[in-house]
């Protein structure tokens, strides 16, 4: 099957190239960049030069593939509302591209707000568009299920290696600026968490296996304790670990105080039952213990 990848040489979509490539598959892999065109070439991919801004290039993209994987998306939270609509309208056109066609078209989203006081499942609703958190990407595949569009969702949690993890390099990155990593009260509060390499490979499976309309979660580890997270975090750059309150979490935590004391918890039973799907590991912490820090 030929796919088209958009954010194919981002964290995950780099995995994703190998992984579909070894697997039978060919990839056009969207790339705004010359790095980003010969990084595909060595992995065997074909390239398809535009952006996420450049509609005319997914529309193309798209046309041109039998299956389209966006996993693209600006991670860049001081503009986080203007790369929710970024990411809204680049489903649309790709949607639109596929109308009528019965492709699959496979979006990511994530775990976070779904569920309150319990692990979120595939059955699940996506949580409702507010202006806090605009992100929109179930909603606006969710609208062509009904036009011929074979539509599914990957729902991502922290998803981990030794360099990146998640919301969780954001908070390394703070850690590393305040002089000491923090948790909120007791730190009993716990996100879900994958590793990499067995997040890339789900969206392939989603590929081969997956049915219309679906949701499936690339969990490996429904929930680590924020307090386990900033040891591991204070443990990694030698420095002091400490609870904040939630008046504190703030000036702390930035952008990130939304999220820094939030359940984000999720199960994946009915992924693995329904696609197959296992996890290898690492764990969360065994990749932040064994990450360089410096």
């Amino acid at each position: 099957m030929r796919v088209f990848l958009t954010g194919s040489t981002g964290f995950i979509g780099s995995a994703l190239v190998k992984d579909l490539i070894s697997a039978g598959h060919s990839v056009l892999g969207l790339t705004r960049s010359e790095a980003g065109a010969q990084e595909l070439t060595a992995a065997g991919a074909d390239v398809h030069r535009g952006s996420l801004e450049n509609l005319d290039s997914l529309r193309s993209g798209a046309i041109a593939a039998d299956a389209v994987i966006h996993t693209a998306f600006n991670h860049d939270f001081s503009k986080f509302k203007q790369n929710c609509e970024e990411d809204r309208q680049a489903i649309e056109v790709l949607g639109e591209a596929l109308e009528g066609s019965g492709k699959p078209l496979i979006v990511t989203s994530g775990v976070a707000l779904i569920a309150k006081g319990r692990p979120a499942t595939e059955d699940d609703p996506p949580p409702p568009i507010i202006p806090a958190f605009p992100r929109a990407s179930e909603h606006a595949v969710a609208a062509f299920e009904k036009r011929g569009v074979k539509t599914m969702v990957i729902r991502l949690p922290q998803v981990h290696d030794t360099h990146k993890q998640g919301l969780v390099s954001f908070a390394i990155q703070i850690a590393r600026e305040k002089g000491f990593a923090a948790y909120i009260g007791e730190g009993e509060n716990r996100w879900a968490a994958g590793p990499r390499l067995d997040a890339a490979n789900l969206y392939r499976l989603a590929l081969e296996k997956g049915t219309t309309g679906a949701r499936y979660h690339a969990v490996a580890e429904e929930g680590v304790r924020a307090k386990d997270i900033a040891e591991a975090i204070g443990r990694g750059l030698k420095i002091p670990v400490k609870s904040i309150s939630q008046e504190e979490a703030a000036a702390y935590f930035g952008f990130l105080a939304g999220f820094a004391g939030w359940d984000l918890t999720a199960s994946s039973d009915k992924t693995r039952k329904e696609l197959g799907w296992s996890t290898s590991g690492p764990t969360l912490l065994e990749d932040l213990n064994n990450m360089r820090y410096i």
